[in-house]
């Protein structure tokens, strides 16, 4: 048996995993692959771009050590196709195929509200090749409209917010005004002010929060603080 020799010193990323794995899905897997395959997911998931991550067969293939980690009875690529197998059986992903380039492809999403929309998008045929050998698949989805997303998280739309929503439209990336709101909310502070200071934070600081919105502790802690304090209730 191999030792492991600890994790390093220092700051090292962190993947997150949703609650109910361990109070619902941990207690019905019986399967190692299975378990191996799951946590997997979450850790390649949780640094894939954009907002429909997931999970090409095709790409799993590649990766010598996952095979590794996986084989038991069955080795390499039967092991692979079993463990998605289960995986998919068990609710954990779920998966779309698609004929690429003359051959079929797997595609492999969680099973939470993104990948179940990204599914019945594929389905409807709202997908084509993105031309990248490494990540095939480009959804064609509309991103919801930012005074809608505003109005459904933060509060009524008045005119003056209108004026200024469109003013931060003309100043961010639609993504960031987006993401600025989906902290505001994992927060409680349903501000639009709130969410300008995340923006301007980001704009002249760099920073991305896609980290600490992975712990919302942490993020609560760092806005909190600093130039956010005022728009906490004491």
């Amino acid at each position: 048996m191999s030792t492991f020799n600890g994790f390093p010193a220092g700051t090292t990323r962190l993947t997150a995993i949703p609650n109910p794995f361990f109070s619902e899905l941990l207690p019905s897997i019986d399967h190692l692959a299975e378990l191996k395959m799951i946590l997997y997911s979450f850790w390649y998931l949780a640094r894939s771009e954009g907002d429909f991550p997931y999970l090409s067969r095709d790409e799993l293939a590649k990766d010598s050590l996952l095979l590794d980690a996986l084989s038991g009875p069955l080795k390499g690529l039967e092991a692979l196709d079993d463990a998605l197998e289960r995986c998919v059986a068990r609710g954990s992903l779920i998966m779309a195929t698609l004929e690429m380039g003359g051959d079929r492809e797997g595609f492999y999403f969680l099973n939470g509200p993104n990948g179940r929309a990204a599914v019945e998008a594929i389905e409807a045929g709202k997908w084509r090749p993105s031309g990248e050998s490494e990540a095939p698949l480009e959804l064609r989805l509309e991103r919801p409209n930012i005074f809608n997303l505003y109005e459904k998280n933060i509060g009524p739309l008045t005119p003056m917010i209108a004026d200024r929503l469109r003013d931060a439209e003309q100043t961010y990336p639609e993504d960031w005004i987006v993401d600025a709101i989906q902290i505001a909310v994992d927060n409680n502070v349903r501000k639009w002010r709130y969410v300008e200071a995340i923006l301007q934070d980001r704009m002249e600081t760099g920073k991305h929060e896609r980290e600490d919105r992975g712990d919302t502790e942490r993020a609560r802690r760092r806005f909190q603080q600093g130039q956010f304090a005022d728009f906490w209730d004491s």
